[in-house]
């Protein structure tokens, strides 16, 4: 793995992205099953369209829970106030999937990475930081009430050009009132200044169509799962296809993923590399990973250290990080990694 990026872009989007607002409707849920059953069995999607929201799945669980209800409460939490209409299509897991499971195995096929950089606290390459930064600022902003016009859609972009932040792109929704000159003043000063500091070098993009009035649901659809890559390493590390928000840890697109993120901030936070890269493969039904490797930024092989401290089995994996805890929710928005307090964060010495 050869360090090549001196110049690359990364985005986040707000909790109230229309996509994000999906990851959280699907996570609630999963959070209120394991609540109740910890071994509650979750696979859920939210899709969200102009007043209009569809939750459809697969759960097998003791737990008694109000799917619509959940909806509803995140929704309003996270700042709408839209009539929503929604349909609610849940059922239990498929036996044939149940069935590899039940053996302790994965709950389907697929390659997982994890990717930890020693560039930043947090572990991420700056630029992922510092996006998160500001569309969790967008939110603050409007919570406290500081920025009053502030409405809960939003994305922001930067572009880093050898460490150092070349453009910043701000986008978010606000009253019809509030003139463009405001916003823009706004912004820079209360949101983009603090959190990169030094503007002078900085090209800044604030509402590029100078007005963005209508968003959530209302002016674009949202779905589960579709912003990967704001989960994770924003593009500039592989992501494996799965997604993670709504499923429960036996299903090794999120859980394994997460071991790998593990893996990989411990092999950097203990000397071994300054970035890493950890990478698995599974069958569905097969306990046993078909692939465990690991590499660090020279292309060194760390796949033998990988496979000898990190266990990546399915079961092994819950109980290591305790992955049937209502955890989830809190990792629907503003990224699944860097952020303290979540198990696959925890440094430990090797």
């Amino acid at each position: 793995m050869q360090n090549t990026r001196s110049v690359y872009t990364v985005e986040s989007v707000t909790s109230g992205h229309p996509d994000k607002v999906c990851d959280q409707i699907s996570d609630a849920i999963l959070d209120a099953c394991l609540a109740q059953d910890p071994k509650s069995r979750v696979a859920v999607e939210s899709f969200g369209a102009h007043g209009l929201l569809v939750i459809g799945g697969e759960v097998t669980s003791d737990a008694k829970i109000d799917a619509k209800a959940i909806a509803e409460a995140v929704y309003r939490d996270i700042g709408y106030d839209e009539k929503l209409e929604i349909i609610e299509r849940i059922v239990k897991q498929s036996p044939d999937i149940a069935m590899g499971v039940d053996q302790d195995g994965a709950g389907d096929q697929g390659i997982m990475y994890g990717y930890a950089t020693d560039e930043t606290p947090e572990f991420l390459p700056l630029g992922i930081t510092l996006v998160h930064r500001l569309t969790k600022g967008l939110e603050d902003l409007r919570r406290t009430g500081k920025l009053r016009w502030l409405r809960p859609d939003g994305k922001a972009q930067i572009t880093m050009d050898n460490g150092k932040v070349k453009t910043v792109l701000v986008s978010t929704q606000h009253a019809e009132s509030v003139p463009y000159g405001e916003i823009r003043d706004a912004l820079i000063e209360e949101l983009i200044r603090p959190v990169i500091g030094d503007l002078k070098k900085v090209e800044i993009f604030v509402n590029p169509t100078g007005r963005f009035v209508k968003g959530g649901f209302e002016a674009d659809t949202g779905l589960t799962g579709r912003k990967l890559m704001v989960d994770t390493y924003g593009g500039i590390w592989p992501h494996g296809g799965g997604a993670f928000s709504g499923k429960d840890a036996t299903k090794v697109d999120r859980s394994a993923a997460y071991m790998a993120r593990y893996a990989a901030k411990n092999l950097v936070a203990n000397g071994y590399a300054k970035e890493a890269l950890v990478s698995v493969a599974y069958a569905i039904g097969h306990a046993e990973p078909l692939m465990v490797s690991g590499v660090d930024e020279k292309g060194g092989d760390l796949s033998d250290l990988v496979r000898n401290r990190f266990d990546f089995r399915p079961k092994a994996i819950i109980q290591k990080l305790g992955l049937r805890r209502p955890i989830y929710l809190q990792t629907a928005s503003y990224g699944h990694f860097g952020k303290t307090g979540l198990p696959w964060e925890d440094v430990v010495k090797m």
